[in-house]
């Protein structure tokens, strides 16, 4: 799916991004993270939300003092990364509940670019980076968008959702294609429909996206085969705290368990890990300790 092989990346930096709030990215992201976690790779998430959702998601085992606003603003790499209770799966956390970091951003020359170049001291220590973002317009937003090998939206298929990532999220990607001078091309951007339900409508509108043609941003974009479908095994996880391949790893009926749906994301989004495997004995024994 890149034009350079992923062996060849360092830290591969992945953000879920969508201009519009309620789309599911949080949940996204901490499933993603805890999927590559279990299939052997170093993961840390950022959370570049004024609320910080993603920064309680899963429980932690060691809380760093500060967080993204202190890496952003000072450059500041040592004491920012906390450690979740899953191995191989840390946080940055989002430490801005005044929103100060957007203003900041906005009014320093380099603002938006810096955290690209930032999280490229991790390379050496993670395998993926994944950065959650705030379902709104500005400067923040703006910042983890660029710093991004990859781009991930999701789309709940419903007709609002679909004409905002129409509108709003590549208007988006359209403004910020300039910054590509300094030093901040965009990554491509990969649409998942996300909470997919069993009714025609649902079914249409998925459809009608996989067609639409987007303007100058046409050829970035593509509509990922895969889909997640909306089941109550997402929420019940969350509520649960842990990644939801390991609370449903297999499921009766013609609907993908939430283990082999995100699976398929992952094969499809990172085919070098397409030969890696999930061991269900492992999934069950997390799924009884929970």
């Amino acid at each position: 799916m890149f034009s350079t092989s992923l062996e060849d990346l360092m830290a591969l930096k992945i953000t879920i991004t969508s201009t519009k709030g309620g789309v599911g990215k949080t949940t996204l992201t901490a499933n993603l993270g805890g999927l590559l976690t279990d299939l052997g790779q170093k993961v840390l998430l950022v959370d570049a939300d004024v609320q910080p959702t993603l920064s309680s998601y899963y429980p932690l085992e060691q809380q760093a003092e500060r967080g993204l606003s202190s890496l952003i603003t000072e450059g500041v790499v040592e004491g920012i990364i906390s450690r979740t209770t899953i191995p191989c799966l840390d946080l940055i956390l989002s430490d801005d509940p005044e929103g100060m970091l957007q203003n900041w951003i906005l009014h320093t020359p380099d603002g938006r670019v810096r955290l690209k170049h930032l999280l490229a001291r991790f390379d050496q220590d993670y395998d993926f980076i994944l950065l959650d973002t705030q379902g709104a317009v500005g400067p923040l937003q703006d910042s983890a968008v660029l710093a991004a090998d990859l781009l991930v939206s999701p789309i709940p298929p419903e007709i609002l959702s679909a004409r905002e990532f129409a509108r709003g999220t590549v208007q988006m990607l359209d403004r910020l294609r300039p910054m590509a001078f300094l030093g901040a091309p965009l990554g491509p951007l990969r649409g998942l429909i996300y909470r997919m339900d069993r009714t025609v409508d649902a079914r249409r509108i998925a459809q009608e996206l996989c067609r639409e043609a987007y303007g100058p941003s046409k050829g970035a974009i593509t509509i990922l085969d895969t889909v997640i479908p909306n089941t109550v095994a997402y929420r019940e996880a969350a509520t649960a705290r842990v990644p939801v391949h390991r609370w449903e790893p297999q499921r009766q009926g013609p609907t993908l368990s939430a283990r082999d749906a995100m699976m398929t994301l992952v094969s499809e989004l990172f085919p070098h890990l397409s030969d890696k495997k999930l061991d269900r004995e492992s999934l069950s024994a997390h799924k009884e300790t929970r």
